[in-house]
């Protein structure tokens, strides 16, 4: 039997990549995300592949939807073997933190983190009660889970949370033989990291270009980890583009 996982934000960008890396191992997988027709492109460019992807649109903002996104999992696959917490959204444009709105705050909360530890939670409940006992969970960090941008406090908090919840759940999935991994990732090419070539806000105040990365390296590092045995585990690990100014930023 091939193994499943379930990806969360499977729709686009490191989502997108890591599920076809997972179908492309042979991984049965749940795709989860707000828009099915983003979700359906996933799958196309899967190819034969794809024949192994189970499509649940999701609003992970809502527990019920939660819920029933890991039954439909189970009652398609009988198990689940790796859970990877991706979804995520950014603040677009400028927003001072002095002028955000409770409204802006909660949104990024709730999709962020609230819905990554939901995730979890439900997580925990399957993979506690199927044969063999176990599994992984991959939390996606970022490098804003260890150094923030200008503007960027709710999106910096929360993955700093994340960090948190990381650092928990593989404190207290280890009774359960589940293991829990983050992966911070630093300037991969996505369509919302495109402009960083004409240029990006930097602590100094100045904009300056910074390099980026391809996808597919991303998609490899998931890969990696979540095919480790379950006695072995990458807690940590960030992948960045070489040059960025992660290293010295500020």
């Amino acid at each position: 039997m091939s193994k499943v996982a379930l990806v969360t934000g499977a729709g686009s960008g490191v989502g997108r990549a890591v599920t076809l890396a997972l179908l492309r191992d042979g991984y049965s997988v749940a795709l989860a995300g707000r828009r099915s027709d983003a979700l359906e492109q996933t799958v196309s460019e899967a190819g034969e592949w794809g024949t192994n992807a189970l499509i649940v649109p999701t609003d992970l903002r809502d527990p019920e939807a939660i819920r029933a996104l890991f039954a439909q999992t189970q009652a398609a696959f009988g198990r689940l073997d790796v859970l990877f917490n991706n979804a995520g959204v950014v603040l677009k444009g400028t927003h001072l933190l002095e002028e955000l709105t409770y409204e802006q705050w909660q949104a990024m909360v709730e999709t962020n983190l609230t819905a990554a530890f939901l995730c979890t939670q439900e997580a925990f409940k399957l993979m506690k009660t199927q044969t063999p006992m176990g599994g992984r969970i991959i939390n996606n960090g970022s490098v804003s889970a260890q150094t923030p941008r200008p503007n960027s406090a709710p999106y910096t908090a929360t993955k700093h949370a994340v960090t948190g919840l990381t650092k928990s759940t593989a404190l207290d999935g280890r009774k359960y033989n589940i293991a829990c991994g983050q992966i911070d990732i630093g300037n991969a090419l996505t369509e919302n990291t495109a402009k960083m070539a004409d240029g990006i806000l930097q602590a100094s105040g100045a904009l300056a270009p910074e390099p980026t990365m391809d996808m597919e390296h991303v998609a490899q590092s998931v890969l990696h980890m979540a095919n480790l045995p379950l006695d072995a585990n990458v807690l940590f690990m960030t992948v960045m583009a070489t040059k960025m100014p992660l290293v010295g930023r500020g």
